[in-house]
């Protein structure tokens, strides 16, 4: 041994051929800045063959744990420093494995044995340890920084060392261990549903201690979903009793509060919401002007005149930036004291409101505006379903007296539906995205279970009501950029070169043009436009939405890519979210020449805040109606159904039922007896014995052969091509084609993505 190891004695009764110690490796290491194995052997003079594999064996074991990092081929090898941690939270996977997600670099990914003292959501540094075959960077965890929750709601099960609660995805690989006589105290029996306080955190060798505190009702799947998926999203679901207490002090307007504000009450505002909507926080109002131009009245609920800046209501406010809505549940951002109560535009009530009155040419461009805080008497409440049948028949008898019978409401309806007309075609002009997509609502029987799942229409109401909406909130960005005011601006970027590249060689299948790089809305729409008539026209258009980025929050206007706008901002919901509220305190400030509010937060950390709240809610949100489907389809399995292929993956077809609207899985190992292959471009599947292919648009018959409750997943088993898209003919019919990527195999064989 020619090498100098302060822990030689015990390497020597560990080994009977020893080599250096982990601490002697790093020192030297250190000492020479990076190293090769050959390189490191070479310093320890290890000739012996054995050693030196038992050297490179203990070097990645370091890597592995986050000791050095290896880079390069040959790999090389430098002591982990402070800079190497990063700071993420945790995702875990169903499956028991999990990433940090990291904002400015890729993702780490953790194996199972990392994942075993952490749960969703917790804050963790980490260092990056090595890159796996994958190409994915692999990760250690260095410290737990901060738990998301520290309770949970499970099933309690007893295996034969004792009682724990098992806990559903994304957190199943961390049962919590309870005692006997925590159960027997409360009396709670094997499957039910419990809520579970954490006492002693998981490590890497003990699973977590915790104490039952409820027991929970089981005759309701659906409510105890949504308790369980508040607690995993973190989502608060209670307010303070500080912010009860405010909003309960709140009286209907006085002669007091109206007080420097414009009356409104005169004018036929009326608003127009969803049958199922319980808060109106947007009323309109247009009329012809000399010359045939418009002016639009929009009025928001002045929320802002209630949640004060840094009070207990403003506070739960931010902290959960947004409403939540599930599909027969909202989590709102304020109470509903003030959310269905006094910032409601209910009718035939003074209401205080904040306005964005609007001045439109006949050619439908804005040729000016004002905003003022007012006060406004709603004289209808209508509905999008009411105000589509008038359109369609003023004579319709759903179409209610408020509408019909009163003369003004009827007029500043009947210009709407005028004006309506011209912003389309100034929204066609500046080529704004208008895809063909679905969106579904769930309809619940008595006892809670799904009775259907139905496609929401869009008639001429809605698109009238975004219209307005587009037209204040344009403006309020306008007029905050143009007076410096501190707000948040909603910003959604162009695709980036990888997303664009996609889009350019599938564009191909239609023979349209499509840049590489650098797309304008123009490019989008060309194919927006081609493809809108086609049966497979959502499929198609729903990967085109998926190359687009998320939009955000931020101080910093970088305009909205999908919109077509230069400047864009969020000013017509203040009541179910918190950048609208800000707008409105800035606007407000400015137009009243008060002193603008100082808040507790930073606008970068809003900016931040908001977005991470829209977020958790759309993943909350997402979850809990995937999970609704996929309870509804455990009892359907066996049946078949007609559906239309909307994803091709290297593993198989993503396939939408028709009738359901509910997404499956055609694993590629069930596709068909063939030897299929994935061309990514063209986003098929293509069987290379028997020319079968499989692409977007196509229409299946499946049989849904499994749910699977952990993994929110339903496999479909593919029965019958029913009808191929017009761009998915045989390869007889087709040009042939470069060749394509190697991913499937014949019969029941793997899908692998070369």
């Amino acid at each position: 041994m020619s090498w100098n190891d302060p822990n030689a004695s015990s390497e020597a009764k560990r080994y009977d051929n020893p080599i250096p110690s982990r601490e002697l490796i790093l020192s030297t290491i250190n000492e020479h800045g990076e190293v090769t194995h050959q390189k490191l052997a070479q310093i320890f003079g290890i000739e012996d063959p054995d050693q030196f594999d038992a050297l490179g064996n203990r070097l990645k074991a370091m890597a592995r744990d986050g000791q050095v990092n290896r880079e390069g081929r040959p790999y090389r090898y430098r002591a982990v420093t402070k800079q190497d941690i990063v700071t993420g939270q945790i995702s875990a996977h169903p499956k028991g494995f999990g990433f940090v997600l990291l904002d400015d670099m890729p993702d780490l990914f953790l194996h199972e044995k990392q994942m075993r003292w952490v749960f969703n959501g917790d804050t963790v540094a980490a260092v990056g340890t090595s890159t796996d075959n994958r190409g994915r960077t692999e990760g250690r965890i260095v410290d737990v920084v901060e738990r998301r929750q520290n309770n949970f709601i499970g099933t309690l099960v007893r295996d034969e060392e004792g009682y724990c609660v098992d806990l559903g995805s994304p957190n199943n690989h961390q049962p919590i261990t309870v005692t006997d006589d925590n159960v027997q105290a409360l009396n709670a029996k094997q499957g039910a549903p419990v809520k579970v306080d954490i006492i002693d955190w998981p490590n890497q060798h003990e699973f977590g201690t915790g104490k039952i505190t409820e027991l929970l009702s089981d005759d309701n799947d659906r409510e105890l979903i949504i308790e369980t998926t508040l607690l995993n999203y973190d989502i608060p679901s209670d307010f303070s009793e500080a912010a009860l207490k405010q909003a309960d002090d709140y009286k209907e307007p006085t002669d007091k509060d109206l007080k420097g504000r414009t009356d409104l009450r005169h004018l036929p505002l009326v608003t127009i919401d969803g049958e199922d909507a319980r808060d109106f926080d947007d009323a309109v109002f247009a009329e012809k002007r000399a010359g045939g131009n418009y002016r639009v009245l929009v009025a928001i609920a002045d929320v802002s005149s209630y949640v004060t800046p840094n009070s207990p209501l403003d506070q739960d406010a931010y902290e959960r930036g947004t409403s939540v809505y599930f599909p027969h549940r909202v989590i709102p951002m304020l109470p509903e004291v003030l959310s269905n109560g006094l910032c409601s535009l209910n009718p035939d009530l003074d209401r205080l409101c904040m306005v964005a009155d609007i001045k439109i040419s006949r050619a439908g461009k804005i040729t000016g505006y004002e905003f003022y805080p007012g006060v406004m008497h709603s004289q209808a409440r209508l509905t999008y379903n009411q105000v589509n049948a008038y359109f369609d028949d003023p004579k319709d008898n759903s179409v209610p007296e408020s509408l019909t019978g009163n003369k003004n409401v009827k007029k500043s309806i009947d210009t709407l539906h005028q004006l309506y007309g011209l912003l389309l075609k100034k929204r066609e002009e500046r080529h704004a995205m208008e895809f063909e997509t679905v969106e579904t609502y769930i309809k619940f029987n008595e006892k809670g279970g799904i009775d259907a799942i139905l496609p929401r229409t869009r008639g001429d109401s809605q698109k009238l009501i975004e219209e307005c909406m587009l037209l204040a909130n344009t403006c309020a960005a306008n007029f905050a950029l143009k007076h410096e005011l501190p707000v948040l601006y909603r910003n959604h970027d162009k695709p980036d070169g990888e997303k664009s590249m996609r889009i350019h060689e599938y564009a191909k299948n239609f023979g349209l043009p499509f840049p590489e790089e650098n797309p304008t809305q123009a490019d989008y729409q060309r194919i927006i436009e081609a493809t809108k008539d086609r049966p497979d026209a959502i499929s198609i258009h729903s990967m085109l939405l998926r190359s687009m980025m998320q939009a955000n929050y931020s101080p910093d206007n970088i305009g909205h890519f999908g919109l077509a706008y230069d400047e864009y901002s969020h000013f017509t919901s203040p009541i179910r979210r918190y950048p609208d509220l800000m707008l409105h305190r800035a606007i407000k400030a400015h137009v009243t020449n008060s002193k603008q509010p100082v808040m507790d937060f930073s606008l970068e950390g809003a900016g931040t805040q908001t977005s991470d709240t829209e977020r958790r809610a759309e993943k909350a949100s997402r979850y809990v109606e995937s999970w609704l489907k996929c309870h509804y389809m455990k009892d359907h399995v066996g049946e078949e159904f007609n559906g239309v292929v909307t994803s091709v993956t290297s593993f198989g077809l993503f396939v939408t039922l028709s009738d359901l609207y509910i997404d499956g899985l055609v694993h590629i190992s069930n596709v068909g007896d063939d030897y299929f292959v994935y061309d990514e471009h063209q986003q098929q599947l293509i069987g290379k014995d028997k020319g079968t292919l499989f692409g977007l648009g196509d229409l299946v018959k499946i049989q849904v052969a499994g749910v699977n409750m952990d993994l929110l997943q339903i496999d479909f088993d593919l029965k019958a091509k029913l009808q191929a898209s017009e761009m998915n003919q045989t390869q007889k019919d087709k040009p042939k084609k470069p060749a394509a990527k190697k991913s499937g195999g014949r019969g029941r064989g793997r899908s692998k993505k070369s």
